[in-house]
């Protein structure tokens, strides 16, 4: 599956739109995560336990956006934006959504 953020790829033709496909997930923080953050929050750093998180459930929706667009029998996706929001106190969903086409 060939993934792009751009409307073309280069050297491949759209034959085929099939249409939109997504993947989402929502995560949620672990309490050991938020001491650790409430303790990089006073000394500064990156908080490893949340950008892991993050890296994990965009890998999570992607892959899900993925399995959408072959359904459809798609061989890319072009327009792949991301997005994330909070749900609640202690979650974040993060979203994959792009254009599933077929490109020869």
């Amino acid at each position: 599956m060939i993934i792009a953020t751009t409307e073309q790829i280069p050297g491949k033709e759209v034959i085929a739109y099939k249409g939109f496909v997504k993947g989402s997930t929502i995560q949620a923080k672990h309490i050991g995560s938020d001491i650790l953050a409430g303790l990089k929050n006073i000394v500064g750093g990156e908080i490893k336990e949340y950008s892991d998180m993050m890296d994990k459930a965009r890998k999570i929706a992607i892959s899900r956006m993925v399995k959408d667009a072959e359904e459809l029998g798609a061989n890319a996706i072009i327009g792949v934006r991301l997005q994330t929001s909070g749900v609640m106190n202690s979650a974040s969903e993060i979203v994959a959504y792009g254009t599933a086409v077929v490109v020869q």
